[in-house]
C-alpha cells in the first residue's frame, strides 16, 4: 500500500474510533457533571474508563497529527517543511503522552 493510501486509510479508521469514543466521554460527562473529585476519580480508576480514556486520548491525538500533516503538506512550501512536520508530530505525541500520564496518574493516585 502506498503512503498516501496509508495516510488517508489511518484518517478514516481514527475517524471511526473517535465517534464511539467521543460519544462514550461525552456521556461520561453528562453522566458525572454534579461529581465531585472523589467520585471523577473512583469513575477513572474503574479499568474500563482508564482504557477507553487513553484510547480515545491516543486515537484524538493521531487523528489531529494526520490531519495537520495533510495541511502542512497542502500549504508550507518551504525547506521548513521538514521541521513544521516534526513539530506538529512532537507536539501531538507530548500532548497524547502527557493527558495518558495524567489518566494513568490520577486513576492510581
Amino acid at each position: 500500500m502506498k503512503d498516501g493510501a496509508r495516510h488517508w486509510l489511518w484518517e478514516r479508521a481514527t475517524a471511526l474510533a473517535l465517534i464511539p469514543l467521543t460519544i462514550w466521554f461525552l456521556a461520561s460527562i453528562i453522566a458525572h457533571s454534579s461529581s465531585g473529585y472523589g467520585e471523577f476519580v473512583a469513575w477513572l480508576t474503574n479499568p474500563l474508563s482508564m482504557v477507553l480514556m487513553v484510547l480515545l486520548l491516543a486515537a484524538l491525538f493521531y487523528h489531529i497529527a494526520l490531519g495537520f500533516q495533510v495541511v502542512v503538506d497542502d500549504y508550507v512550501h518551504s525547506a521548513r517543511k521538514p521541521l513544521v512536520l516534526m513539530a506538529v508530530r512532537l507536539g501531538c505525541l507530548a500532548l497524547a503522552a502527557v493527558g495518558c500520564i495524567a489518566v494513568v496518574y490520577t486513576a492510581f493516585d
